[in-house]
């Protein structure tokens, strides 16, 4: 078996007195969409922010590329090849579509790479050329999920972590972002995919875990967990 491109042993977090993060042990190979499903505050949020950096972690390993991420500031993450793509999408809506762009780059000083990837991007979403000088917070709920997802492209990341990027959004708009999603990841973008509809989750990706209270309680492949009972009850209807 090949190397996992990120590896997480035993993590725990806690916020407080409440342990949001029980001994999670996960793993994303190269090239891989893996989903994580669970109920709204199982820590599906709270594991991305850790991998992020963005939280503190109470115990265990974070290895990205055989490098542990545990002691890095989050700018520095970014710098190793992984980005995050918050649920709620997080755009500056004051700043312009170009300006959110140009600051998902702000780890690289490559100017002429920077620029190369921004006409890219543009030329890749379309809606946003469109719009390039507009103001984020004038944007649609599904344009801006997609200047979110953009925006994480500018650093170049080999790993792409997406934390609800349905949520909120019209069926049309939704096939709009997967079909994105699947592009990103056909072209070489590994995936780690919270998502709360269960159903597309299980479609989109290769494997999966399911975190329950912190824990996870269920892993395989997405056939393995879509066929489970205890998953068709909980999360399929």
């Amino acid at each position: 078996m090949t190397t996992p491109v990120l590896d997480i042993q035993q993590l725990s977090v806690a916020y407080g007195a409440v342990q949001a993060l029980q001994a999670v042990s996960l793993t994303v190979s190269a090239g891989e969409i893996v989903t994580l499903l669970g109920a709204n505050g199982a820590g599906k949020s709270t594991t991305l922010r850790a991998i992020s950096r963005i939280i503190a972690i109470q115990s265990g390993s974070l290895r990205y590329d055989g490098r542990d991420l545990s002691s890095l500031r989050p700018d520095a993450v970014v710098k190793a090849g992984i980005a995050h793509v918050p649920e709620g999408r997080r755009v500056l809506t004051r700043l312009s579509v170009e300006d959110n762009l140009r600051l998902g780059a702000y780890v690289r000083s490559d100017k002429a790479g920077i620029a190369d990837d921004l006409e890219r991007t543009f030329t890749q979403f379309k809606r946003l050329a469109e719009r390039r000088k507009q103001l984020a917070g004038t944007l649609s709920g599904g344009e801006q999920q997609m200047l979110a997802i953009a925006r994480a492209l500018m650093s170049r990341p080999r790993l792409l972590l997406l934390d609800e990027p349905s949520l909120g959004l019209a069926p049309i708009i939704v096939r709009e972002i997967f079909a994105i999603i699947r592009d990103l990841n056909a072209a070489g973008t590994t995936i780690l995919l919270v998502e709360q509809n269960a159903q597309l989750a299980l479609k989109t990706a290769t494997r999966g875990y399911v975190l329950e209270a912190g824990s996870i309680t269920l892993s395989g492949s997405t056939a393995e967990l879509a066929a489970d009972d205890r998953v068709q009850k909980a999360y399929l209807g």
